[in-house]
């Protein structure tokens, strides 16, 4: 499976995002927890160069804790602030609140100097389709002030939201970067869904999820679908099993591949299988790597 997608809007998404950058001093980064590193778009790493940065891995409920931890040490490691979120539920922005505080504080003390006395933070919220900034934004202002949506693309243009005396945030549509050079890393957003299901395979996609859970969380699959599972299954004997346990039969008996790939899927991003992640910082260290 290839991934390549990078529709107009997502260009002029960009450019807009260029153009603001000179009024924004600092840039809240949201990755997605499960994947935080495939789920920063290097656009975004180039155009927030010389700001200060904050790295909010949002949806820590849906990923695993642990390697949530490490994710988050390795970035500290960069130098980036870090914080954890869950933005449903709101945890996470007291904390959030402080480093921006920190972050800036240097940028305050010269505003001091100068005589600027009150200007607020002004914040950029950047990050790629579906990683839930609109939930992220409405949850730290503690309004409903953005459209939110479960599909990628809902935020279309610009706007700034006024949090409270001391910050502001720009808001920016979600966008993804050219090509994947990293085909891996098109496959983990497309499990995410950061890449629209009507132009994947899901049958496919689902292969390399059990693919994954098979080597990184053995008994996953077993447990919530009750599987025998033997050591010389394929992939496609797999998805066929979970087909006859979740009666995705066609007619004539044969295996729903298709369906039994989407119930797969769904099953994931709902977190029936689990506070799962798809990657590690192992992943992106070239020593080792196979």
């Amino acid at each position: 499976m290839h991934f390549q997608w990078y529709p107009g809007h997502m260009t002029k998404a960009r450019r807009m995002m260029q153009e603001n950058i000179k009024l924004i001093d600092v840039v809240l980064e949201l990755l997605d927890a499960r994947v935080p590193q495939s789920s920063r778009n290097p656009d975004i790493n180039s155009l927030a160069n010389n700001k200060y940065r904050i790295i909010i891995l949002n949806k820590a409920d849906m990923a695993d804790p642990d390697i949530t931890a490490r994710w988050e040490e390795y970035y500290k490691s960069q130098g980036f602030y870090v914080a954890r979120v869950n933005s449903r539920k709101g945890t996470g922005m007291k904390e959030l609140r402080r480093l921006i505080a920190e972050a800036c504080k240097e940028k305050k003390e010269r505003d001091r100097k100068r005589g600027i006395l009150n200007r607020p933070v002004r914040a950029m919220v950047a990050g790629i389709p579906n990683v839930g900034k609109s939930t992220f934004i409405n949850s730290f202002a503690g309004k409903a002030c953005t459209k939110t949506g479960n599909k990628p693309g809902v935020t279309k243009g610009k706007q700034w939201i006024k949090i409270n005396k001391d910050v502001e945030l720009l808001d920016t549509p979600g966008i993804l970067w050219p090509k994947f050079e990293d085909q891996r890393v098109g496959m983990r957003l497309a499990m995410i869904g950061s890449i629209k299901d009507e132009i994947l395979n899901t049958t496919e996609l689902a292969w390399h999820l059990t693919d994954y859970l098979q080597e990184s969380y053995p008994g996953v699959l077993e447990d919530r679908y009750g599987l025998q599972t033997e050591a010389d299954m394929t992939r496609e004997d797999l998805l066929a099993a979970i087909a006859q346990v979740r009666g995705c039969i066609m007619k004539g008996g044969e295996p729903d591949h298709d369906k039994a790939a989407r119930l797969l899927m769904e099953d994931f991003r709902s977190l029936r299988l689990g506070c799962l992640s798809l990657e590690t910082p192992d992943d992106w260290n070239p020593d080792k790597k196979d």
